[in-house]
């Protein structure tokens, strides 16, 4: 296993802030994930250097990957969160409903 470096932790550095991107997320949330004291940039590699140090690359990805499917199951319950506090949805039942039983008025109506 190759030692921790700087070339290493240049890379790690730009990789996180792409990724961070790509998820939407902040370092902040990086820093809630990873449990390090603080957001910046340093303190988070700190985390993630200590991973590697106990398992290389492979350790240090499998957290990573952990955390991204963390925030992946946490987007969805959201979602689905929001979905079931959607007062539309039970308005749009109940307009159906009253369509279903009032066939006739329906035909003179521009619901």
């Amino acid at each position: 296993m190759k030692t921790w470096s700087e070339k290493i932790e240049e890379e790690l550095t730009i990789l996180l802030k792409d990724w961070l991107k790509q998820h939407g997320r902040t370092q902040a949330d990086l820093r809630k994930s990873l449990g390090a004291i603080s957001t910046r940039m340093p303190s988070l590699l700190e985390v993630l250097e200590n991973e590697y140090n106990k398992g290389g690359m492979p350790r240090l990805a499998a957290r990573l990957c952990s955390i991204e499917k963390e925030w992946t199951t946490s987007k969805v319950e959201s979602k689905l969160e929001l979905k079931s506090q959607d007062p539309f949805g039970q308005l749009d039942l109940l307009l159906q409903a009253i369509r279903d039983d009032c066939p006739e008025e329906n035909k003179h109506s521009s619901y």
